[in-house]
């Protein structure tokens, strides 16, 4: 009697997991409407777990689903992603200060090979992967859930935003970014929460601000 749900759960997974996997990279863009039966002929599932999937999606900032007419790509308007990286601006610094304390030397020495792959790469799409990895990793020693889930969702909704900001600025060649990126690692190797604070705001307010700069980025 349980074989069926456990099924569901398993696909529901699956197609979430393909889906989000293939927003984030840009596949699918802010605004596209996702044809549920498509997805299920796609993903080889029936519409149930796609359903299931795509308010999985929603809740994780992703999706946005409209009763009784269908699922789209999320989309922020120019206001709404300066809310959303004000937001960021402030919780963000909080969730690093709580983690330092619980990064080990293991972590640490993580960062610091993530920092210099970043500082490396020529690709927009590896840089965003890594700059992700980079910063989950400062806040991974961090013993909440319920500030890590928001930070993840916030993150999830500027995707396509910072992909388009590092097309325009080439931030994998940004000496800022690689700067602040370096002033963190070493904030967090002395243990200082305080520089490690200031560091992780005004790195997200530069990229709030430069987004402003391109309103053209949000239609």
């Amino acid at each position: 009697m349980t074989a069926r749900p456990t099924r569901s759960i398993s696909a529901s997974a699956r197609v979430a997991a393909g889906l989000r996997a293939k927003i984030l990279a840009g596949e699918y863009l802010p605004g596209e409407r996702i044809v549920q039966e498509e997805l299920a002929e796609q993903f080889g599932a029936s519409r149930l777990p796609v359903r299931d999937a795509l308010r999985l999606l929603e809740a994780e900032g992703l999706v946005t689903l409209v009763a009784n007419t269908g699922a789209w790509v999320a989309q922020l308007s120019l206001e709404e992603c300066e809310e959303v990286y004000q937001l960021r601006e402030r919780v963000e610094p909080l969730l690093v200060r709580m983690s330092i304390p619980h990064l080990d030397a293991a972590a640490i020495a993580r960062l610091r090979e993530l920092f210099e792959a970043i500082r490396e790469t020529d690709s927009i799409e590896e840089f965003l992967r890594l700059d992700r990895d980079f910063h989950n990793l400062t806040y991974s020693g961090a013993r909440t859930g319920v500030l890590g889930d928001l930070v993840s969702r916030l993150w999830n909704s500027t995707q396509h935003y910072r992909r388009a900001f590092s097309q325009i600025f080439g931030v994998h060649e940004n000496r800022a970014v690689h700067l602040e990126h370096e002033l963190l690692v070493l904030a967090i190797e002395r243990g200082d929460a305080d520089e490690a604070e200031r560091i992780v705001n005004a790195h997200i307010r530069r990229t709030r601000l430069s987004l402003a700069q391109h309103p053209e980025i949000f239609r």
